[in-house]
């Protein structure tokens, strides 16, 4: 699908370095990138609800995610699907194995550490993005935004404090979540061609069947396949749908600094669900952390005001 023809309901940025592009894309891309961190929040809490091991999971989640976001590409594309799946590319199936390889990192961290763990780790993702961004992209961090990740890391390693939970094999998959979710982001900005839907659907279904033979997906039963369609349609297809249009919209440290608001998320839906009571530590972490988000939002949102337009990279290719 070209450029002069997006989906419904989306209009990509098209413009050249320099030119001012209509403030509701970034507003579009702030919006979606928050939803996506919600829905990826909700990990830890299928991770605890789901009594299965991690290879199955991921198998089960694969599928349904890979199912729920093949049908928004056909609702939205219909006889032209076949077309975006052919047209992927090297940069595209690049983006595949690096989505892939980081969601089997994510779901089996959860199974080998903590969930403050893993968000103290994914705190990183903010420089690792911005390092990248830098040397491939030449995109520059403001200054705000420099300081507000810093802000984030300090906010989520208040959150685990100095204590000797978690694992350091748990901690050391969180990493490769964390290096891959930041490579994503470069590839989506420097590639905007992609199709990044359908590159999101095969990553979701390679991540779960390249585990295949390492569980037991069969032996499965109707009300832990009911958790498992949940847990793929809402975190698997709903945040990567979500986040791969809402990263085409934003810098790489813009995206990765609101998508750290999973950070203090996570551990808040597995305290209202299953009473793993937070520490203080955990609390006041959430609220720097939060703070950090919207203080570089609102130095962006005036910053745009003054100068009456936005700044953004060019953004020409296919939102398939």
């Amino acid at each position: 699908m070209s450029a002069e023809r997006p989906y419904r309901g989306f209009r990509p940025c098209n413009e050249i370095p320099g030119i001012a592009v209509n403030a509701s894309s970034y507003h579009r891309g702030l919006l979606l990138v928050t939803l996506s961190a919600i829905a990826w929040s909700l990990a830890g809490y299928f991770t605890r609800l789901i009594g299965l091991d991690a290879w199955t999971m991921l198998v089960w989640r694969g599928i349904f995610g890979a199912l729920g976001i093949a049908v928004v590409i056909v609702a939205l594309n219909g006889k032209n699907t076949t077309g975006l799946f052919l047209r992927l590319g090297r940069p595209g199936w690049l983006f595949v194995a690096v989505s892939a390889a980081g969601m089997v990192c994510f779901i089996t961290s959860l199974r080998h550490t903590t969930v403050t763990h893993s968000a103290v780790i994914y705190a990183t993702v903010p420089f690792i993005a911005a390092f990248l961004g830098w040397v491939f992209l030449r995109e520059t961090p403001t200054r705000s935004a420099v300081t507000a990740s810093l802000a984030a890391l300090v906010g989520v390693g208040v959150m685990v404090g100095f204590g000797v939970e978690g694992g350091l094999l748990g901690d050391l998959l969180a990493f490769g979540m964390t290096l891959a979710m930041a490579v994503m982001m470069v590839i989506a900005r420097r590639h905007p061609g992609i199709p990044v839907l359908p590159a999101a659907c095969l990553s979701a279904l390679a991540s779960g069947l390249v585990v295949w033979p390492f569980g037991h997906p069969l032996d499965v039963t109707g009300s832990d396949l009911f958790y498992l369609a949940l847990f793929g349609l809402v975190n698997s297809a709903a945040g990567l749908t979500l986040f791969t249009f809402g990263a085409r919209l934003l810098p790489a440290i813009e995206t990765a600094l609101i998508g750290s608001l999973d950070a203090p998320l996570a551990p808040l839906w597995v305290w209202l669900a299953f009473g793993e009571t937070p520490s203080h530590q955990t609390l006041a972490g959430a609220v720097i952390v939060f703070a950090a988000v919207f203080f570089h939002v609102a130095r962006s949102a005036a910053g745009r005001r003054r100068n009456g337009s936005i700044r953004t990279v060019p953004q020409t290719a296919d939102t398939g």
